[in-house]
C-alpha cells in the first residue's frame, strides 16, 4: 500500500495531509465536549445558575459547530484525496496496459484487467479513505478517551484492561477466519466478468444458437460462487458487532457498578455522579474507536490482495520496448525475414513459425494463402512488433525492426486485422484514428479507395454515427471502413488480414485495382481465403503448419505447388479453401 500511495497520490498530497489535520482538531473537540458538559451540569443546572447554563451552553454549541466544521472539512479533503488517488491509479494502470505487447496482454485476461481497474481500485480507494481519516480518528479517540477516563475516574479505567484484550482476541480470531475467504473473492469476480464479457461479445452467436438458458446457467454459477464466498465471509465478520456490543455493555455495567459504589462510599468526594456520566460517555467512545479500528484492519487486509493485483499490472515490464538509440524513420516498405522462428512460449517452446525466409520489395503486392493454423496472422503480426521473433531477424527498410522507434514503426505498418473493430462515434472520428489531422478531402479519398464511399454517402456522410464495435453496419461495410482508416496513415506497408472476406468479389477487385493505381509505392500484403483475391499479386506465399512451402506467381504455383493447385481446383469447383481463419 505504501508503494502505491507514494506512486499515485501526487497532486493530492495537500488534501491527504489536510484530512488528518482536520480530523485531529475534530477529535479534540469531540473529547472536550463531554468534559465541558460536566461543568454545565454541576455549575449550571445543579447550582441553578442561569448565567452559567447560558455560558456553558453557548460554549458547547460553539464547540459542536467547530467540531462539525472540521469534520466536514476533513470529509471533503478525504473525498478529494481518495477519489484523486483512485483516478491516478486507474490512469497509471491504463497507461501501462497501453505499453503492453500482445505477449504481455496474454498474461492477463481482459476480464481480469477490468476487475483490477474497477473492483480492486475501489477497494484500495475505500482503504485509503480510512487511512487518512478513520485510521487517524480511531487511535486519537482511543488515546484521548483513555487519558480523560484515567484523569477523571482513576481506578475505574482498570475495567478496560480486562475488556479490551478480550475484544481484541475475539476480533483477531474472526478476521483470521474471514480473510482467506475474502482473498478468494477477487478470482471469483474475475470469473464472473469473463462470463459477462464472453456473453456480451458473443450475443449474436448465443441468440442464433439459442443458448440463452445455458449462458444464464453459466452466469448463475459464477454469480452464486461470488455470493457464497461473500456470504460465508460476511457471516463470520458480522459476529464482530455482537462481540462489540457485549463488551460495551460489560464496560458500562462494570463502570456503573464500581462508580456507584465509589460515589456512595465516599459521599461523592472521590467521584461525582456527573463525572460518572462523563466516564460512561468516554468508555463508549473508546470502544467505538476500537470497533472502527477493527473495520480498518478488515479493509486493509482485503485491500492488500487488491494492491498486489494492481501492482502486478504496474510492475509488468513490457516485453517489447524502444531501443536506447532508436531509428525514427522507415525509409521504404522492403521486408526481409531471415531464418525466423517464433513461439508464443518463448525460446524453447513449440514454434508456430519455423525457418521462415522471405524477401518482399517495396511496392510489391504479396498474397498469403494457407489453412487454419498455418500461422499466416502470426507472420504479419511480427511486422509492427506486436510480437518479437524468437530466433532469426526481421528487417523493414533494411533495418531490424527491433532498432526502430515503436511509434514510427507502427505508423508505417498499417494492419487491418481479422476482427474489424470500429469505435463509437462518427465515421469521421473513426477515420481520424488513422490520422488525427486528416481533412475531409483526405478522408473522402481513402473512402473511395476502399469503396466505402458507395454506402457512406447514402447515409449521413462523415457524420454517420457508428455504434460500439460497428454494430449498426454490415460486415462488408465494416471491413471497408477499417481499410479506409488504415490508409489514412499513409503507411509504407499495408496488411490486410482476411479483411475483404465479407466483400463481394467485384468490390474486392475494385479495391485491389485502386491500391495498384493510387498507392503503388506501398507494400501490400493480403492474407486471403479466396485465391481470386491474390492470384494477380506479384508473388503468392503458400504456408502450411508454420512453414513457407512455396513462393511464386499464380502461374508458377499452379505448376510447382500441389497445395496451391488443389486449393485452386477446389475453389473453381465451388468449394472453399478454409471455412474460417483462426490463426
Amino acid at each position: 500500500m505504501i508503494e502505491l500511495i507514494k506512486k499515485c497520490v501526487r497532486q493530492y498530497k495537500k488534501s491527504s495531509i489536510l484530512s488528518p489535520v482536520f480530523v485531529s482538531v475534530e477529535c479534540v473537540f469531540d473529547i472536550l465536549i463531554p468534559f465541558v458538559m460536566t461543568f454545565l451540569l454541576e455549575k449550571g443546572i445543579k447550582a441553578a445558575d442561569t448565567q452559567a447554563v447560558i455560558m456553558y451552553g453557548a460554549l458547547l454549541i460553539a464547540m459542536s459547530l467547530v467540531a462539525l466544521l472540521f469534520g466536514a472539512l476533513s470529509g471533503a479533503s478525504c473525498s478529494t484525496a481518495s477519489n484523486g488517488f483512485a483516478t491516478n491509479i486507474r490512469h497509471d494502470m491504463f497507461e501501462r496496459v497501453q505499453e503492453y505487447s500482445f505477449e504481455d496482454i496474454d498474461k492477463f485476461s481482459s476480464a481480469s484487467l477490468i476487475t483490477r481497474m474497477t473492483t480492486d481500485v475501489n477497494m484500495v480507494q475505500n482503504s485509503y479513505m480510512m487511512i487518512i481519516r478513520i485510521a487517524i480518528r480511531s487511535p486519537l479517540m482511543f488515546i484521548f478517551g483513555l487519558v480523560m477516563t484515567i484523569m477523571v475516574g482513576g481506578p475505574l479505567a482498570a475495567v478496560f484492561a480486562i475488556v479490551i484484550p478480550l475484544l481484541v482476541l475475539g476480533l483477531v480470531f474472526i478476521f483470521k477466519k474471514a480473510m482467506p475467504i475474502f482473498r478468494k473473492l477477487f478470482k471469483k469476480y474475475d470469473r464472473l466478468n469473463i462470463v459477462v464479457e464472453e456473453n456480451i461479445r458473443g450475443m449474436r452467436v448465443v441468440k442464433s444458437s439459442v443458448r440463452e438458458e445455458k449462458e444464464i446457467e453459466k452466469f448463475k454459477k459464477a454469480s452464486d460462487d461470488v455470493y457464497d464466498n461473500y456470504t460465508k465471509a460476511s457471516k463470520i465478520v458480522v459476529l464482530s458487532s455482537p462481540i462489540m456490543q457485549l463488551c460495551m455493555y460489560i464496560v458500562v455495567t462494570l463502570i456503573s457498578w464500581f462508580g456507584a459504589q465509589l460515589i456512595i462510599s465516599t459521599g461523592g468526594v472521590a467521584l461525582k455522579d456527573t463525572q460518572l456520566s462523563m466516564i460512561i460517555t468516554y468508555s463508549t467512545q473508546i470502544l467505538m474507536s476500537l470497533m472502527m479500528f477493527s473495520m480498518i484492519y478488515v479493509n486493509l487486509t482485503m485491500a492488500k490482495a487488491s494492491v498486489d493485483r494492481i501492482l502486478e499490472v504496474m510492475h509488468q515490464e513490457p516485453s517489447i520496448k524502444n531501443p536506447d538509440v532508436a531509428v525514427t524513420e522507415v525509409k521504404n516498405g522492403d521486408i526481409d525475414f531471415e531464418n525466423v522462428n517464433f513461439s508464443y512460449s518463448g525460446k524453447g517452446g513449440v514454434n508456430c513459425l519455423e525457418g521462415v525466409n522471405l524477401s518482399i520489395k517495396s511496392g510489391e503486392t504479396v498474397g498469403i494463402i494457407g489453412g487454419t493454423g498455418s500461422s499466416k496472422t502470426t507472420l504479419v503480426q511480427l511486422l509492427p512488433r506486436l510480437y518479437d521473433v524468437t530466433e532469426g531477424s526481421l528487417k523493414i527498410g533494411g533495418v531490424d525492426v527491433k532498432d526502430y522507434d515503436l511509434t514510427a514503426l507502427r505508423k508505417s505498418v498499417a494492419m487491418v486485422l481479422q476482427k474489424n473493430l470500429l469505435f463509437s462515434g462518427s465515421i469521421r472520428d473513426n477515420m481520424k484514428w488513422g490520422n488525427p489531422d486528416a481533412t475531409d478531402e483526405e478522408i473522402d479519398k481513402a473512402l473511395k479507395l476502399s469503396c466505402a464511399d458507395e454506402f457512406v454517402y447514402r447515409l449521413d456522410g462523415l457524420d454517420t454515427h457508428i455504434e460500439q464495435g460497428g454494430a449498426n453496419v454490415s460486415g462488408g461495410q465494416r471491413q471497408r471502413l477499417c481499410i479506409a482508416r488504415a490508409l489514412m496513415s499513409h503507411p509504407k506497408i499495408l496488411v490486410l488480414d482476411d479483411s475483404t472476406s465479407a466483400v463481394d468479389t467485384g468490390t474486392d477487385q475494385k479495391i485491389r485495382q485502386g491500391f495498384k493505381e493510387f498507392i503503388p509505392s506501398t507494400t501490400k500484403i493480403i492474407i486471403a481465403q479466396r485465391i481470386n483475391s491474390v492470384m494477380d499479386a506479384d508473388k503468392i506465399v503458400v504456408m502450411d503448419n508454420g512453414k513457407i512451402t512455396a513462393v511464386g506467381t499464380h502461374d508458377q504455383l499452379m505448376t510447382e505447388s500441389e497445395i496451391y493447385r488443389e486449393v485452386y481446383v477446389s475453389q473453381q469447383g465451388g468449394g472453399d479453401f478454409d471455412g474460417e481463419n483462426n490463426d
